[in-house]
């Protein structure tokens, strides 16, 4: 029982540092305002996965009717606008 808690923790921890994110360039800040723009939002943390997706992140985003955690694919477009 001990061995497989021991594996499982393992386990977790290795698969918690595989998505990392990084910072995103400035070429990109601005093609993510953009999009967000298109939707009535503006600012929020930008963040790029550094997995093979690519994906974006905005959180804390504010649009008209309150504060959103949005997420882009490589080519910028929406796939998950979240209320925070």
């Amino acid at each position: 029982m001990k061995r497989i808690m021991v594996a499982l923790a393992a386990l977790s921890m290795s698969s918690g540092m595989a998505i990392a994110n990084a910072p995103v360039s400035t070429a990109d800040a601005e093609k993510v305002q953009a999009a967000l723009q298109a939707w009535g939002c503006s600012g929020g943390k930008m963040e790029q996965e550094t997995e093979a997706t690519g994906s974006f992140e905005v959180d804390d985003a504010k649009c008209r009717d309150g504060q959103y955690d949005i997420k882009l694919d490589k080519d910028f477009k929406v796939t998950s606008i979240t209320r925070d």
